[in-house]
């Protein structure tokens, strides 16, 4: 159905920066969203917002381009985007615009049409589990957390989503638990993304975690795994890792050496951004010895093109896919074909400064995703796993993701 109107309006994401909100109009239909915005960001992403924030979008917003636009049609909202910005990387309305006109462009369709959001993405839907980060360090935690930015859980042997949810929540309360025997004088502090932001060196931590996700496991004869989010990129200085906040300095050699060392002591099953960005060769290296998933994020910002060069290379296993790296639905698409072709796992994801919308369940659904990184607690965390959760009780016939790891 053809979009009526468009209006923008500043908004802000959990962690208060600014962002952009977008309402699209069919007829008697409107659709309202907001964009997040990411801390640990790829050096190929789009750009969120333009240099002067949102006075410079409104100024270079020409919403004439996109009245008459199938709202259903991806393409042609990217398109008409395109026009009205005239780069990919959005460089005149951002692409916290993009993404907001791009997402309420299919949720008012969804709502003018019937049809459930996640089925105008494109793909034969899945239910992914949730996957959750319940201590942190890095760039979402404080000074003297660990330097590896996220620890995470995933009940990949629960019998439905609402199960998975209520087993990662319990880890997150164990979690906790574990690290006030280490510390008894913790806080209670807590990251962007609203896991434990306790002060232990990255050795303490993963065994905190591996211990908490044990007993869950065995208190409820549920299988859940561990991983990591190492987001590399943003220890990397110079040639080296520098993990600053335990005084050790990493070759390209040794960073290797020590993620295949804790994925064999931690039985991490999940590994994303071990290396740094442009680091295809380690990821490949890495890909091969391990049986593990092995998931580009800033590697690839949902670009097919960079998943392509990956491909080539056996470079990772798994994939990230955030919209707002690349802007809209439709780029989003074509990366998750790319990675459905070539058997690599799609998980769609969050970002640290986020928004209280439900979307991301559609989308990780719509996109036939293994899991949805989305957080354990919070309100702008809750709100995609509830609906995720929704999603799953009402469509029973959608079959959950089965891992082989």
């Amino acid at each position: 159905m053809e979009i009526t109107d468009v209006k923008l309006r500043p908004s802000f994401t959990s962690r208060g920066d600014d962002t952009v909100e977008a309402t699209v109009y069919i007829k008697n239909f409107s659709a309202t969203v907001t964009a997040p915005a990411g801390a640990s960001t790829g050096e190929t992403e789009v750009i969120h917002l333009p240099k002067g924030g949102f006075s410079t979008v409104i100024k270079n917003f020409d919403k004439s381009k996109l009245i008459g636009v199938d709202a259903g049609d991806l393409k042609a909202v990217y398109e008409a985007l395109l026009k009205i910005d005239g780069s990919e990387k959005f460089e005149k309305i951002g692409g916290s615009t993009a993404f907001a006109v791009s997402v309420a462009s299919s949720v008012a369709e969804s709502l003018a049409s019937g049809k459930p959001f996640y089925t105008l993405i494109g793909f034969e839907p899945r239910i992914p589990y949730p996957l959750g980060n319940v201590l942190g360090g890095g760039k979402h935690a404080g000074p003297g957390s660990p330097d590896i930015q996220e620890f995470l859980s995933s009940p990949v042997g629960a019998k439905n989503v609402f199960e998975a949810i209520t087993l990662n929540i319990k880890v997150h309360r164990e979690v906790r638990k574990e690290i006030e025997k280490r510390d008894p004088m913790f806080a209670g502090g807590k990251g962007d993304e609203g896991a434990w932001a306790p002060r232990l060196k990255d050795e303490e931590a993963l065994e905190v975690v591996r211990t908490a996700i044990d007993r869950v496991s065995k208190d409820y004869g549920v299988r859940i795994i561990m991983g990591v989010d190492m987001a590399a990129s943003t220890l990397y200085e110079n040639g080296v890792y520098n993990y600053s906040r335990k005084g050790k300095k990493l070759s390209k050699e040794d960073q290797l050496k020590y993620v295949e060392d804790i994925i064999n002591k931690f039985d991490l099953k999940y590994v994303e951004d071990p290396f740094f960005e442009e680091d295809f060769e380690s990821f490949a290296e890495l890909t091969k010895s391990s049986k593990s998933l092995i998931v580009g994020d800033d590697l690839f910002t949902t670009d097919y093109r960079r998943l392509e060069k990956a491909v080539k290379m056996g470079a990772a296993n798994g994939v990230i896919l955030k919209v707002n790296q690349v802007g809209t639905l439709y780029q989003a698409k074509l990366f998750a074909e790319t990675a459905h072709k070539n058997n690599y796992a799609v998980i769609t994801s969050h970002r640290s400064g986020d928004v209280c919308e439900g979307y991301l369940a559609d989308i990780a659904v719509g996109m036939r995703s293994s899991l949805m990184k989305s957080g354990v607690v919070g309100g702008e965390r809750m709100s995609k796993l509830i609906r995720l959760a929704r999603i799953n009780e009402e469509n029973e016939k959608i079959p959950l993701w089965r891992p082989s790891i």
